[in-house]
This record gives structure tokens, sequence and C-alpha cells, in this order.
């Protein structure tokens, strides 16, 4: 059986959480190979299994060289395994506790901390659905990770309907709490994971003389998050792991840190024999009551 396929069976299981993002109708699975509303509008399964719902296409900075660095820090340093640990078990216990899971994680790049966050549940009912705007990026979530679902498209103009999802992530990407709320079921869970003042420093400090660069807070982000959600859990993590050479050189490639900086300042940090990195987050869960 094809990836196109089988995607296409999975979708059907969940084709009621789906709106066409151009008429913002119902759609349904036709034939296991489109996605199909009432006024014809149609989005069809490519041969890797995804869906592109963009109502038109997009251009951005998120490149498949980002894309390929991104999952092998994730996948292969465990630099992130402790915000995977920490949000599997948030859902988990969610999922044990008898509610439906079905997880959109919006804003997902290649899908990499999906896959591992559904690998922390252990719970084959917890579905995961990976939305993002660039094509590279759910090209390679799609033929890496079969059990999601992947979609390209643009959460300003969402594929997703009402009350749709029982919980939301959204990791390292802009929010749209208007729609977040908008699919969130009746006392859904918005998981958002944000970096915490220390996050990478040790890049800042060799990237920034500047102390406003080197700086960073959240906390007009974790303020705005309270006025939407009633907050359940703000956990707080902060691990520092040694990188090797090749690893450094995936960091400064996936992070928008280094895009503008002096290539002699990213030769310097690279040249290093060992160097540490810090990840300091924080993960905001919060229930959507209204």
């Amino acid at each position: 059986m094809s990836k196109m396929t089988d995607s296409a069976k999975l979708v059907s299981r969940f084709e009621s959480a789906l709106r066409c993002p151009h008429c913002e109708n119902p759609m349904k699975v036709a034939g296991l190979k489109s996605l199909v509303c009432p006024n014809n509008h149609t989005f069809d399964f490519t041969k890797q299994g995804y869906v592109n719902l963009l109502p038109r296409p997009s251009a951005g900075n998120y490149k498949k060289e980002l894309f390929e660095a991104r999952h092998k820090i994730v996948v292969e340093t465990g630099l992130y395994a402790s915000m995977h640990k920490t949000v599997g078990k948030a859902i988990k216990e969610y999922a044990d506790a008898g509610n439906p899971c079905l997880v959109a994680d919006l804003g997902c790049g290649e899908g990499s901390h999906l896959y591992k966050i559904l690998d922390e549940c252990d719970n084959p009912e917890v579905t995961g659905v990976g939305l993002d705007i660039s094509k590279e990026g759910i090209i390679m979530a799609s033929k890496r990770y079969d059990r999601s679902i992947w979609f390209v498209g643009d959460l300003a103009k969402s594929p997703f309907a009402d009350q749709s999802f029982p919980i939301v992530l959204n990791i390292f990407a802009p929010s749209n709490y208007k729609e977040f709320k908008r699919m969130l079921v009746r006392d859904g869970l918005a998981i958002k994971v944000v970096p915490g003042p220390d996050y990478l420093r040790e890049l800042r400090e060799a990237l920034y003389d500047d102390d406003e660069k080197r700086a960073y807070t959240n906390e007009d982000t974790v303020s705005l998050f309270k006025t939407h959600f009633h907050m359940q859990h703000l956990f707080h993590l902060n691990d520092t792991k040694k990188l090797n050479q090749a690893e450094r050189q995936q960091l400064v490639q996936m992070t928008p840190l280094a895009w503008s900086r002096d290539q002699a300042r990213i030769d310097a940090y690279l040249d290093r024999d060992v160097s540490e990195i810090t990840i300091d987050l924080h993960i905001l869960v919060g229930k959507y009551t209204e």
C-alpha cells in the first residue's frame, strides 16, 4: 500500500477536523486521493502522503538545509529530550484521563519535535497533526514519520474546523491565539514552548556584542498566554550539553540567530574544540475554558 493511500485512510478518520482554507466548508476524503469541499475546492494527497492546503504559494527563509540541520539536532543529540519528555507526559495524562487525543502541532517544521513527543506519550490513541507553511519542512516530515498527518498550510487561513482539537502545540513558533481558541474543544489544552533567558546563551555571546541581543526575556509572551488560557502548569527546564564541531555547525544552520551575523564570528564559534550550549525553556500549559 502506498504512503499516499495510507495517509488518506488516516486522514479519513479525522476529516471532521478539517475545513476548506478557501471557503471554510467541511472537507472529505474522496477516492483516497484528494480532500474535497462542497464547492469542489480540491487538494490532492502527494506520493509522500502530505496535502498542500495553502490557498496560494508562500516563500520564506526556512530552506531544506535548515530543516536537515534541525532534524539532526533534535533527533540525534538529545538536546531537547527534557522538553519532549515533559510535553509528552502532559499529553499522556490528558489522554489517560479518557479524553480523545488529536494533537495539532502548529508550526511543526520538519516534524521532529512532534515525533519525539508522541514517542514519549507511548499511546497509540494519540494522533499527531502537523501544520507548517513551509513545503520543504512538511515534505521531510511526511517522508520520515508515518504515524502523523502532515499539511502544508497557513494558520491565518486555517484548514481546521471549529472545536476540532483537544490539544494544540506551539513550539518556538509564532502564535495566533484567536485561532488556537477557535480550534480547541472546551477544556482543551494549549501547550506553548518558549525560550528562557539563557536559551542558547553561549551562541548569543559568541555572535553578539550588544547586551540587548545577548539577553532575552519571555515575560511578555508568558503574560499574553495567561490572558488567553487558564494556566495549568509552567515548567522551567534548563539543561547544558557539550556539542562537537559538527553539532555546532548544525546548531548554527538551524537557528535564525546566525542568519545576519559576521562569518568570522560564526567561524570562531565553530572552531572551538568543545563547546557547551544551554537549553533554557519555559513550557506553558493552559486550559481553554470559555
